[in-house]
């Protein structure tokens, strides 16, 4: 299967936000675990608004949309409360948020190649280090921007689009 990435258009909105609806629902059923709340985030108007603002990746396989993220500099709440290996200014730090892979086809790599596309983007756009956050029960996320070389630096707690005491652990590598 060959897997490409892109800059999301408003065709694609669709798309993302059913592969949105589609992890509530597998984590509802215990299928997944990614720590994300039906209803508050991810939401159609997550994607709607990082379309507009030009953040919002999408991967594509088997002509279909098969999962999304978002890149820019934005560093949640929480950033400032771990020491970071890695200080450079805001622009020279790629923040990837929100990677979804459609669980029709997880487990098939996707995560991992979005990941190092990730990666890719921010060398060929100048940015010298790489910050993921996951929530601390994400054990596939974790295990998997290990295995790609990240580091974790610590856990921190937030409240986060109105859900407390989300536990995020911060990661970063990087790219130089």
């Amino acid at each position: 299967m060959t897997v490409t990435f892109r800059k999301a258009t408003e065709k694609d909105i669709d798309a993302i936000a059913n592969i949105y609806d589609k992890i509530h629902k597998a984590e509802k059923k215990g299928t997944l675990t990614v720590g994300w709340e039906e209803g508050v985030y991810p939401v159609r108007k997550t994607a709607v608004d990082s379309l507009a603002k030009g953040e919002l990746y999408t991967a594509e396989a088997d002509g279909r949309t098969v999962g999304s993220a978002i890149f820019n500099h934005f560093q949640p709440q929480g950033y400032d409360r771990v020491k970071w290996q890695y200080e450079y200014d805001d622009e020279k730090i790629l923040v990837m948020h929100t990677l979804t892979v459609d669980p029709d086809y997880g487990k098939m790599g996707i995560g991992s190649k979005f990941t190092q596309f990730y990666e890719e983007y921010a060398k060929e756009n100048g940015c010298l280090a790489l910050r993921i956050d996951t929530q601390v029960k994400n054990d596939a996320a974790r295990k998997m921007y290990k295995k790609l070389g990240f580091r974790e630096v610590g856990v921190t707690d937030v409240s986060f689009n109105g859900i407390p005491s989300v536990h995020l652990v911060l990661l970063e590598k990087n790219v130089r």
